[in-house]
């Protein structure tokens, strides 16, 4: 057995085409070597049963990355990249700011910002800046501002959402030398800009998966959650990931969620977005509730899910807190081999990686060559 941390180190880096991520299939009923199985994602659809509902996190991701430059004070000339927490709701924003480099740098290994002070002025690129409120080590508080022609202010919300999609980029990973463009970064199904960082768990889910699904009688229902930021560079804030997240749940997928249990049917959320959203909004009264609202629920394998009963995940470490969620459906000694059979397979692991399928009663099939 490795210890914590080695197994993602083992599984590769390199980014894999949506269209060719493949599955590793975990059965919480079964034991040993029966409870996993590797395929490719294309068979999702075999996997599930007539009757199943998909839950898929719809929000659209914002390119909430920024490269500035501090534009005054004791500081002025300084790199600073700022990082937008969501939501984004107006001018007043939330930010994880970061020191001089960029993505290809681990964020544990980026230097903190330069010393700012309330009132500072960070230049974002284009028509866009940022006037610092409150700065504490890396977390700040912003209010952007769009300088128009003639050096005055516009205080339109259309002119402000311009500006950040002018100025702003995908926050990228460091095991991507590249950059992406924001497009690649979209799941299919993408509604509002609502996540600092891609729902990647449904990167995969392609419009031929999708209808898979449907042909095989699994309905499909969506949620929007805003997906925060995964890491900081600051270790005590990332142990306390991930932060209070806004959610919205359509009265129709309450609906559907109720139906499928009418029917026996089984919920599989599509990320641990999903999850937090849906747990979260059952924890008043047992059962899911539509309208919008805050996710502070931090999902441990000590967690009782009351509506989740599997889920489509990217592979994760035991160093993430996608991990400890995951163990509130699988216990570890069963995510513990997945992952060495996942890095024997040559399984991807990180956002642009390969997938996993967390469900009761998987199955089993031909192993993926």
């Amino acid at each position: 057995m490795d210890a914590d941390g080695d197994h993602v180190s083992r599984l590769h880096a390199a980014a894999v085409d949506r269209h060719a991520v493949r599955l590793m299939v975990i059965d919480p009923r079964r034991e040993g070597d029966a409870a996993i199985d590797v395929t490719g994602f294309a068979a999702l659809p075999a996997r599930l049963a007539t009757g199943d509902l998909v839950v898929v996190n719809d929000a659209a991701t914002l390119p909430a990355s920024f490269a500035g430059l501090v534009a005054g004070g004791t500081s002025q000339g300084a790199p600073v990249e700022v990082r937008l927490i969501p939501p984004v709701r107006g001018p007043h924003v939330a930010a994880v700011l970061f020191g001089a480099g960029d993505h290809t740098t681990p964020t544990e290994r980026r230097p903190p910002p330069p010393p700012l002070v309330r009132g500072d002025i960070i230049a974002l690129g284009g028509r866009l800046r940022a006037r610092v409120v409150t700065v504490a080590g890396r977390q700040a508080t912003l209010d952007l501002e769009v300088t128009g022609p003639d050096g005055e202010l516009a205080t339109e919300l259309e002119a402000l959402w311009q500006a950040i999609y002018a100025a702003g980029r995908p926050v990228l990973y460091a095991h991507r030398a590249t950059s992406l463009p924001l497009w690649a970064v979209q799941t299919v199904y993408a509604g509002r800009p609502w996540s600092a960082e891609m729902p990647s768990a449904g990167r995969p889910l392609t419009w031929d998966i999708l209808l898979g699904l449907r042909r095989r009688g699994v309905d499909i229902a969506t949620l929007t959650h805003a997906a925060g930021l995964s890491a900081t560079g600051d270790a005590v804030l990332d142990a306390a990931l991930p932060l209070p997240e806004p959610y919205d749940i359509p009265t129709a997928t309450i609906d559907a969620i109720a139906a499928t249990r009418a029917r026996g049917g089984r919920v599989i959320a599509v990320g641990t977005t999903v999850v937090r959203a849906l747990e979260a909004s059952a924890l008043a009264t047992g059962a899911p509730v539509a309208g919008p609202g805050l996710a502070a629920l931090v999902i441990t394998p000590e967690h009782r899910l009351r509506v989740v009963d599997g889920i489509i995940s990217g592979l994760h470490g035991p160093e993430e807190s996608h991990f400890r969620l995951l163990g509130a459906l699988v216990p570890r000694a069963t995510l513990d081999r997945a992952l060495d059979r996942a890095a024997a397979a040559g399984l991807a692991g990180h956002e642009l990686g390969d997938a996993c399928l967390i469900v009761p009663g998987g199955g089993t099939a031909t192993p993926y060559p």
